[in-house]
């Protein structure tokens, strides 16, 4: 049986973080190098690692980001390989290098703690939608995780003059460098009876990049779990 599960076995740490599949975040831990990470997406760990939730030092940043109800962050600790996933989502791993992405909140799956970062609401969003769009603004260099709903796709927003237009429960990340503003338009299926078919959309424009996911499900399944 060993034999026909070798292929799922782990491999040899390559890097601070990688995936383990599409599914699942690696993180090697180490002494001094403490992470940042979605509470309740520790799903395996070798070692000794250590888990603080809601810790002191994120709670004044992002104590109303979502929801209200105290920010989604746990702080993990120690030596040790560490496995995090988020209800089966893919797992986009970025090494920043003196830069820096803005992620929509409930697509931060993990990130170094010494980065710098903080959680605001999306300007110009909020009066179209009626709700704001939290994103996470994470800048330095280091390493840092996504969750995406499936392969996403990388949109270069300075290849031409116009805007590129993102649905904003599509929206994973994107560059802080970029204009954004909201937009709203209507759908078609006003004309068949399937609601108002009013739709609200984020325009992006400048040069930088916009992460996008294949889903437009705005339910709370990635959203805070503890």
């Amino acid at each position: 049986m060993n034999q026909q599960l070798a292929g799922y076995a782990p491999t040899p740490v390559a890097a601070r973080m990688e995936n383990h599949g599409r599914h699942m975040l690696k993180v090697a831990m180490a002494s001094g190098q403490d992470l940042y990470a979605r509470t309740g997406s520790m799903v395996s760990y070798e070692g000794f690692v250590q888990y603080e939730p809601n810790p002191p030092a994120v709670r004044q940043i992002a104590s109303q980001w979502i929801t209200g109800e105290g920010a989604p962050i746990m702080k993990c600790s120690g030596d040790g390989l560490l496995y995090l996933a988020d209800y089966g989502a893919d797992v986009v791993v970025i090494n920043l290098n003196n830069d820096a992405i803005s992620v929509n909140g409930t697509n931060v799956l993990a990130f170094d703690a010494h980065l710098q970062w903080g959680a605001e609401r999306v300007k110009g969003l909020a009066k179209f939608a009626g709700q704001g769009l939290w994103n996470v603004q994470i800048a330095g260099t280091g390493w840092v995780a996504l969750t995406s709903r499936g392969t996403p796709i990388v949109v270069d927003c300075g290849r031409g003059e116009d805007e590129t237009y993102v649905d904003p429960d599509a929206l994973v990340a994107w560059s802080p460098t970029l204009k954004v503003k909201g937009k709203r338009s209507f759908k078609a299926s006003s004309l068949i009876g399937r609601g108002s078919g009013e739709a609200y959309q984020m325009a992006f424009s400048g040069q930088g990049i916009v992460v996008v996911q294949p889903s437009e499900d705005s339910t709370d399944r990635l959203r805070i779990r503890g």
